[in-house]
């Protein structure tokens, strides 16, 4: 059974920084992208950023360039989400998100990856 779960979401102040860990399980990590997305109220879900298992190549919204950085440890089937420099539009439920990654080598973030997290709340006031 596929598992994935988050933790490390929490209030911060604009321009504080939090890191976000999302522990997977029940498939075999180097085969599938790992990726964060995340939905603020009235909004559509947006991707964030993705790192692929087998090579650690990484996409990133433009929203995101230069602040958020994603990294995996294999060793611990774990992939994290470090945000720096946030902001109040950054405010979201974030999700981790994994889908079967197979022969492909171009990473996306604008389809429906094929196991989604419950979720965790990142609240960034100004």
């Amino acid at each position: 059974e596929v598992q994935l779960v988050e933790s490390g979401g929490g209030l911060v102040q604009a321009g504080g920084s939090l890191r976000l860990s999302c522990a997977a399980s029940g498939f075999t990590f180097d085969d599938y992208v790992i990726g964060w997305f995340r939905q603020a109220p009235g909004k559509e879900r947006e991707g964030v950023a993705c790192i692929s298992g087998k090579d650690g190549s990484t996409l990133y919204a433009d929203s995101v360039k230069g602040r958020f950085t994603i990294s995996k440890d294999n060793a611990k089937n774990t992939v994290y989400l470090q945000m720096n420099s946030l902001k109040p539009e950054d405010t979201a439920v974030y999700h981790c998100a994994a889908d079967y990654l197979g022969p492909r080598t171009v990473l996306a973030l604008d389809y429906e990856y094929d196991y989604f997290a419950r979720g965790t709340q990142v609240t960034v006031s100004s």
